[in-house]
């Protein structure tokens, strides 16, 4: 059902996201690399030689590693040892970007491209390992990626993803009792380890961003990350915040992930603690699985606090869609809504 995500919408930004959020996470090198296509898009050359793509590589996985050391699920990885010994003054830069351009790419560069096991519609670049060269071709898609206008949001969505799946490895919790939980003065997920020790993950907007495409989970209007933004996204409660109590006297948690999507601020602000129309029930039950579909930690989030199948997530959604209707009466929709789905 992931290719759900990618098929229905062949555009160039849903080809990225459905790498980021559904390809394999094996390890963590698939984040750094992204980070590094991103980056190296400023050089403005087609031809990126191993060489060129090694320093930010590197660089973006030692920064991880000095936050969460486990950024695989092999037992050990050559790669990432001398990148911990570069960390603690054993090998010098020099000797990291070798180690990098030799064993850092040994998979990622075949393996990134490939959702569900096909390679994506419109591949970002070619691999050239011909006559001695190692190099990748960067095609048009890229570029024209580039431009796009969700592009500025793309740096922290992946930097979203990696933290969550960092931070599961990291703290060795089994699934079934792992929540990821949410912050609303912060607007931060945050995580409370076995000590029950706060461990705060990262933003909600840029976690949740790319599971709408970058659209208003009610006008499907162009949303954004940056504080720069006149139109930065809010996080909204789809069923009213309002009614809380109400719902935890059915042990729910309505500020639980499964409630919360990202809205245009003017949409937002029309809604208020109205409840959507019914059509959007549909829409957030989708929204959902594609959190399940793309795997741990935010999946287990889901599935613990809705259910652990199809039938009894729909079951749970309606249940507390009624439940909030009771008090809120009138069904809400927006002024405005563009073609779209999710």
């Amino acid at each position: 059902m992931s290719t759900r995500f990618q098929i229905n919408d062949p555009s160039l930004e849903s080809q990225w996201r459905a790498i980021i959020l559904f390809g394999k996470n094996s390890a963590t090198y698939k984040f750094a690399y992204a980070k590094t296509l991103i980056e190296i898009l400023n050089l403005k050359k087609s031809i990126i030689s191993l060489e060129d793509l090694a320093e930010p590589f590197s660089r973006y996985i030692i920064e991880h590693l000095k936050a969460n050391d486990k950024q695989g699920s092999s037992s050990s990885s050559k790669f990432l040892n001398q990148c911990r010994a570069f960390i603690n003054g054993s090998i010098s830069q020099d000797e990291l970007i070798h180690t990098t351009t030799k064993l850092g790419f040994v998979n990622v560069i075949d393996a990134f491209q490939n959702v569900n096991g096909d390679t994506i519609t419109h591949p970002f670049y070619q691999k050239n390992y011909i006559e001695g060269k190692k190099e990748i071709i960067l095609t048009d898609n890229i570029f024209k990626l580039k431009d796009a206008l969700q592009f500025d949001n793309f740096d922290q969505e992946v930097d979203a993803r990696w933290k969550l799946v960092e931070t599961a490895w990291n703290l060795n919790v089994n699934p079934n009792l792992l929540e990821v939980k949410h912050d609303e003065l912060k607007q931060e997920l945050y995580i409370e380890s076995n000590f029950m020790r706060r461990i705060n993950i990262t933003s909600v907007r840029d976690s949740l961003n790319g599971y709408q495409k970058g659209k208003c989970f009610y006008s499907y209007q162009d949303i954004f990350l940056t504080r720069e933004s006149h139109r930065i996204c809010a996080v909204d409660h789809f069923l009213p915040h309002l009614h809380k109590k109400a719902h935890a006297n059915e042990q729910v948690n309505i500020n639980g992930v499964w409630n919360l999507v990202l809205a245009d601020p003017l949409v937002n602000s029309a809604k208020s603690a109205r409840v959507p129309h019914h059509k959007y029930l549909e829409r957030l039950y989708n929204r959902n699985e594609f959190y399940i579909e793309s795997k741990h930690p935010l999946a287990e989030t889901i599935i613990n606090q809705t259910g652990r199948t199809k039938d009894k997530r729909r079951n749970f959604l309606q249940a507390q869609y009624n439940l909030a209707l009771s008090y809120s009466i009138h069904e809400w929709s927006p002024g405005i809504e563009l073609p779209g789905s999710f």
